[in-house]
């Protein structure tokens, strides 16, 4: 069984991010919804998956996604996330579960695997749990590197979401090419030239290999 979950639907700013996993044998210990998971629970989960189990993560950059809008990306992220899985396994899955009301199937012509969605899966499911505890710790990463070259908009702590301090910078500094210009409050600021509207942080929702030899993995 594989799980699919994307991180990243909300932020003003970086990628959005899919992972799907196959949970290994015994599966890792305290799987939940990674929003629910401390930052360092989360990490020591996200370095057992890779390590025991096997993904495939999806990137899907900015420029995709104002030119499919962030529904379309994060469709194409996660078509891409169980993508890579498949070239890992050698093989193709049964079945998806997928985070949500929605999948990909119908809406990528690349899918071709039956999935079906889950509301809360990603609290329900320990394969769904598994994939955004990969997909929020990847994305995490990828903006805390870009915070390196852009440190005024404080990536490393808000990765990329709509906080006080990154709204603040944005009005003081502006976008750079990794904001989301179609997003509101990146919009406006260019719109209304300097004013930007207080917008809410919206929590966190989900190419790259797992290094576990296929022989080493005890598939569920």
């Amino acid at each position: 069984m594989v799980g699919v979950d994307e991180a990243g639907r909300g932020p003003l700013a970086g990628p959005v991010v899919a992972a799907a996993v196959v949970l290994c044998k015994p599966r890792p210990v305290g799987l939940d919804d990674s929003k629910k998971l401390a930052r360092e629970v989360r990490a020591v989960l996200d370095e057992r998956i890779r390590r025991r189990c096997a993904f495939g993560v999806g990137v899907v950059e900015v420029e995709e996604i104002e030119r499919l809008n962030i529904f379309g990306a994060t469709m194409l992220a996660m078509t891409l996330a169980v993508a890579a899985l498949c070239r890992r396994l050698d093989r193709e899955p049964d079945e998806i579960l997928v985070d949500g009301n929605l999948t990909p199937k119908g809406r990528r012509e690349e899918w071709r695997w039956a999935a079906r969605p889950i509301v809360g899966g990603d609290g329900s499911e320990p394969c769904i749990s598994a994939a955004s505890v990969v997909a929020k710790e990847h994305r995490d990463r990828i903006m805390r590197e870009h915070a390196r070259a852009h440190p005024q908009y404080g990536w490393e702590t808000n990765v990329g979401y709509g906080t006080p301090f990154h709204l603040a910078a944005l009005r003081e500094h502006g976008p750079t090419p990794l904001h989301r210009r179609l997003f509101a409050p990146v919009a406006q600021l260019e719109l209304f030239g300097g004013e930007i509207s207080r917008a809410e942080s919206f929590a966190p929702h989900h190419e790259m290999l797992s290094p576990a030899p296929v022989a080493d993995l005890n598939i569920v």
